[in-house]
């Protein structure tokens, strides 16, 4: 009998590798299969970490087998993934029983002709456990460029444009702590809700449900989870589970309590919650989104949250905005590559290539330019991402301020008193980066429309 976790395994990565899904939703669509809370967790875990370390197994596979992966049935490879990164991983499962499952599946898949192929390649990979042919690490400065981009790309599993753009910008050590960031496991990271509790009040009342928390280093909401489980049997409403970096943007963006704001690309609700809780009764929150499931997603964020006051609007903001009174701030945390979030959606650094960004960067303009159309002489605009790259962070700015005279930059230390100097750059931009910050890349510009009182 094969173990459940590693069919629901096999299941997850089939559905991500064919592209019917993406890694969460693969994950959580394989749940049902699974009665027992360890096994899903283990599913989850394995499909996890094939993702992020899929350069390094397809490398040690082909050396193994002495044949290119492209050339194998991607049943096959599947199954030599999940079963290579358990022999190199989960060291505590023996490898007699790793390499027997991972026969069964072949035969389960209809691979019977392989069997004999994955055995003999899973166990060569377990015999050489302690001395496995990856690129080394370059012991010297004169390393060559190649026998860099060989360890980074491979042997710590990105893609190798990626890891060429961050070399040339930030060099080996940043890059290199950068990707090993991205390869650990990222924390549960929580904001406290303060419409309905302080964070010291959050504290107090999970650690009655034996759930520790430590406040983040950065947001002055975050509260990182280091033992206990604050999703089973949540108290409704006390917090909502958001990376401390995003919520970072939240606190660049935080109106004034009077003002009237639009939050233009709202779900799953994080940041307007966040926004929500600065306003008071003469301001006014419009939150909005562009289709139907992601409204459904806020709208219950929201309820969750106690954000009653929110006002809901389905909207695209790649059209023009149908609203005729102008707000003080408008917050645009665009749909991006999300190359900055690797860690916590590592299946997202194989799915991206470098020829996306030129015409992700142009929606974002788009909607940027929209977006200020909206906003009010003297207001703000906001502008997000969660992505590493400048393509899509200042390249966007810079372009839309070239085009729209009437609005200026406005630094985040002026604009946002309570954000930490230590995410902003010498632009007076709000960034995150995992080798200086330990969070994921994140950024934020706020620009102010000339022609207003400045507020």
């Amino acid at each position: 009998m094969i173990a459940p976790a590693r069919i629901a395994t096999y299941e997850i990565l089939r559905a991500v590798s064919s592209g019917r899904a993406d890694l969460p939703t693969a994950i959580a669509s394989a749940r049902d299969s699974l009665r027992d809370d360890r096994d899903r967790a283990l599913a989850a875990e394995i499909a996890t970490g094939v993702q992020r370390w899929r350069a390094a197994l397809d490398h040690l596979i082909a050396a193994l087998s002495k044949r290119p992966v492209d050339r194998l049935d991607s049943e096959v490879v599947d199954i030599l993934r999940l079963s290579g990164y358990q022999l190199l991983h989960l060291t505590r499962v023996p490898a007699s029983a790793v390499v027997d499952d991972a026969v069964k599946l072949v035969r389960r898949a209809g691979k019977q002709s392989a069997a004999g192929f994955v055995n003999a390649v899973l166990r060569a990979l377990s015999r050489r456990r302690n001395d496995l042919p990856l690129p080394a690490r370059p012991s010297s400065s004169s390393a060559t460029r190649d026998a860099l981009l060989d360890y980074l790309s491979i042997t710590l599993s990105h893609p190798r444009w990626l890891v060429e753009r961050w070399l040339d910008r930030r060099g080996f050590e940043a890059t290199e702590t950068w990707l090993r960031f991205n390869n650990t496991p990222a924390p549960l990271t929580l904001r406290a809700n303060r419409l309905r509790a302080s964070p010291e009040e959050v504290i107090e009342r999970l650690a009655q449900d034996d759930v520790h928390l430590v406040r983040g280093r950065f947001a002055p909401d975050a509260l990182i989870v280091e033992s206990g489980h604050p999703l089973r049997g949540r108290p409704e409403g006390l917090f909502v589970v958001q990376d401390e970096a995003s919520q970072l943007v939240a606190l660049l963006a935080e109106p004034r309590p009077e003002w009237r704001v639009l939050d233009a690309c709202a779900s799953p609700g994080g940041k307007t919650t966040a926004l929500a809780a600065a306003l008071d009764a003469s301001g006014r929150l419009i939150a909005s989104d562009v289709r139907r499931r992601r409204m459904t997603l806020l709208r219950k964020t929201l309820t969750t949250a106690g954000a009653d006051q929110v006002r809901l609007v389905q909207m695209d903001l790649l059209h023009p905005l149908p609203f005729t009174r102008p707000f003080d701030l408008v917050l645009v945390d665009a749909p991006c590559s999300g190359l900055g979030t690797l860690r916590r959606d590592p299946d997202l650094r194989w799915r991206r290539n470098e020829r996306d960004l030129p015409a992700l960067a142009a929606a974002e303009l788009v909607m940027l330019q929209h977006a200020g159309a909206a906003v009010a002489p003297g207001g703000r605009l906001v502008y997000a991402t969660c992505s590493s790259e400048p393509d899509e962070n200042e390249g966007v700015v810079d372009a839309f301020l070239a085009m729209t005279p009437d609005f200026a930059p406005l630094d985040a230390r002026e604009a946002a008193p309570r954000l930490p100097p230590e995410v902003i750059d010498a632009r007076g931009h709000l960034r995150t980066v995992p080798h200086t910050h330990g969070l994921e890349a994140f950024f934020g510009a706020v620009l102010i429309r000339r022609g207003g009182t400045d507020l």
